[in-house]
């Protein structure tokens, strides 16, 4: 017995020892990911990728409110962390150290001795406040720890405290409350609102006052007064005009004014101002026949830097406050441009530039000479220019004759013949895409031939608020219709090849993939689904309660009948049948938009029916991946899926 025993263990050590040496040449998912069906990841292709996958970039957090110095969002471990950067080209040091990323942070507005941050747990987006000693680097806790979302934070101009919202009173609305972040137990409750989409935008001068922001979908919101001291609620906009958009309030220098972004009576936003006595309102940039996306107004409030979002592109511009006068700042590099700030003394403006040949990167502008000066030279890892692919601005006609446009990045010419496609769909849905810097995705143009389609169908921001409404409701499926055009524009391309395409996208992008799949099964040769949406009805009923109206605003309401039974007929779960190609589903376990059950019951669907179907979970994640060690998994693996279904 003692002999047998001893050989099956030999045995069974022999058959561990050869399965280990098996995988010495395959990548392992690391143990946060759960995957199923996933063909093996030779190392040598993760060699391949690497000169691709080392990029990083940088962002603007806060400008110190006394010192030329900022701090700066970037990744030189797992995952975004706040660094500060104090000269140009400096180096960026790190000042918080967590496995999970760090997102927005903001000095106290008078010394700057202590930041404010917001960080979540494996994805969660239940934000929570910290206090940041700057000389310990010690974190403290400032809010409740649970399943609550805090931040929009508004400072006191004394820095006793600040204001913010949080939906920790029922996990739905989102309430505006007061804190003193030195003494945490002084927080109370400023104001108690109905709905998930509430927000501070600005304190008055003198600290009495808050413009607060309602918004109720993309195409609808509204601006309130809040009477810090006696709590009343004034409306500052006509809340009867209907899908109007009305955001982004500060204070002007001139007494009860304020400055705001609408497109009331326009098909673009325009910077106006109010007289909140009168309403009267007064719109400044209507030459500009596209939406002015944000602005700053400095804090002698004598000028404002606002940002024009043109067929994809950013521009900046300056103006006079007294004069109105503006004009647009020459010598940028084309590309986008981002979170344009000025610093408290009025003279330099902070801001994000990015290019189809280089990630984001922080620049300041200096207002008196003109010159900009870049602050983060952020490293692209091995990549070079000649590695990089440039995007060319296309059109086509849908199905009703109305013009989609999007962005193409073509393969190296060093690959001849018609060349696969991927159409990579945004999220949002109303989102847009831009000529922006492919990052890793130049993998794909440089080393695997294949040209990328980033469309911008019909509910896209950036195209005027007709053209962003043209999908709401019953006219969902009009937008799918946009991609069977492109896929018929494709066909007409004598360097695309028709029939190697594969469609991709993220979050509603998701869905737009599912729907794609099998509306045109048979124009498609593979897809990949990013925490996409499989039936609007269970997703309506299972996204987080603070997102939910907001939502059913843009997507429809499941609790009408009519509407629910749209969703059903729609719904890519209900449709699997017409599948008939290999999918790729990637999803996080944590996901409070798009929940995880979307990507399991589209799974489990697709794979009962024996359809060819990849699976990729990261347990530590939530709506898209945000850790390296899981992003890079996701690439190589899609990479794999391409190998195996589109380039072949």
């Amino acid at each position: 017995m003692k002999l047998k025993n001893a050989l099956l263990a030999t045995s069974f050590l022999a058959l561990f020892i050869a399965h280990a040496q098996q995988k010495k040449g395959v990548v392992v998912p690391n143990e946060n990911l759960i995957t199923e069906n996933i063909a093996e990841i030779p190392k040598e292709l993760s060699n391949d990728v690497k000169k691709y996958s080392e990029s990083r970039s940088a962002s603007l957090a806060e400008i110190h409110p006394l010192k030329n110095e900022i701090i700066v969002n970037t990744r030189f471990g797992s995952t975004s962390q706040l660094h500060h950067v104090s000269q140009v080209m400096g180096a960026r040091t790190q000042i918080t150290f967590f496995d999970e990323p760090v997102s927005a942070a903001s000095y106290e507005p008078t010394k700057g001795e202590y930041l404010v941050y917001s960080k979540d747990i494996g994805g969660n987006e239940f934000g929570q406040l910290f206090k940041l000693d700057l000389k310990t680097l010690q974190s403290t806790l400032l809010t409740d720890g649970g399943r609550s979302q805090n931040g929009g934070i508004t400072w006191r101009k004394d820095g006793k405290g600040f204001y913010y919202s949080s939906t920790k009173r029922n996990g739905g609305d989102r309430d505006i409350y007061y804190m003193d972040p030195n003494n945490p137990k002084t927080e109370k409750l400023i104001l108690q609102v109905k709905g998930g989409g509430w927000g501070i935008q600005d304190i008055s001068p003198d600290g009495k006052q808050l413009v607060i922001g309602e918004y109720v979908s993309i195409n609808e919101s509204y601006l309130w007064l809040l009477d810090i001291a006696t709590g009343k609620l004034t409306e500052i906009s006509d809340r009867n005009s209907k899908g109007v958009s009305q955001s982004d309030a500060t204070f002007s220098n001139v007494p009860n004014e304020i400055w705001f972004l609408t497109d009331k009576d326009n098909e673009f936003e325009r910077l106006a101002s109010m007289n909140l006595k009168t309403k009267k309102t007064t719109y400044y940039t209507s030459t500009i026949p596209w939406n002015v996306e944000n602005y700053d107004v400095s804090e002698d409030k004598k000028s404002i830097v606002f940002i024009t979002n043109e067929a994809g592109l950013n521009k900046m511009y300056l103006m006079n406050t007294a004069t109105k006068a503006y004009k647009e700042v020459k010598n940028l590099p084309i590309g986008l441009i981002s979170d344009a700030r000025f610093t408290k003394n009025n003279q330099n403006i902070f801001f994000n530039q990015s290019t189809a040949q280089s990630a984001s990167d922080v620049y300041q502008l200096n207002i008196q000479t003109g010159k900009t000066n870049r602050w983060t030279e952020s490293e692209l890892g091995e990549m070079q220019k000649s590695d990089m692919s440039v995007p060319k601005y296309v059109e086509w006609k849908s199905f009703d004759d109305l013009k989609i446009s999007g962005f193409y990045y073509p393969a190296s010419p060093k690959f001849k013949g018609k060349r696969p496609v991927i159409i990579m769909i945004h999220g949002g849905p109303e989102g847009q895409s831009m000529a922006s810097f492919l990052g890793s995705n130049n993998f794909y143009t440089s080393e695997m031939g294949v040209s990328l389609l980033y469309p911008n169908v019909r509910g896209s921001s950036g195209f005027g608020k007709t053209y962003l409404a043209k999908d709401n409701g019953f006219l969902r499926e009009d937008s799918v219709k946009d991609i069977g055009a492109l896929l018929d524009w494709i066909a007409k391309q004598p360097e695309l090849d028709k029939d190697k395409i594969m469609i991709m996208g993220g979050s509603y992008g998701g869905y737009m993939t599912l729907a794609t799949a099998f509306h045109y099964a048979d124009k498609i040769k593979c897809s990949v689904d990013i925490v996409g949406i499989s039936n609007f009805n269970t997703f309506l009923k299972n996204t987080e309660e603070y997102r939910r109206d907001l939502r059913r605003a843009e997507y429809g309401d499941e609790r009408d009948p009519k509407m629910a039974a749209f969703f059903d007929k729609m719904a890519p779960l209900n449709n699997t049948d017409k599948i008939k190609k290999p999918m790729f589903i990637i999803q996080g376990t944590n996901d409070p938009r798009v929940p995880v059950t979307e990507a399991m019951q589209m799974r489990d669907k697709l794979k009962a029916q024996g359809n060819t179907v990849w699976y990729l979970e990261a347990k530590d994640e939530g709506h898209g991946f945000k850790k390296k060690a899981n992003i890079d998994y996701q690439r190589l693996a899609v990479i794999r899926f391409m190998e195996e279904y589109l380039v072949k």
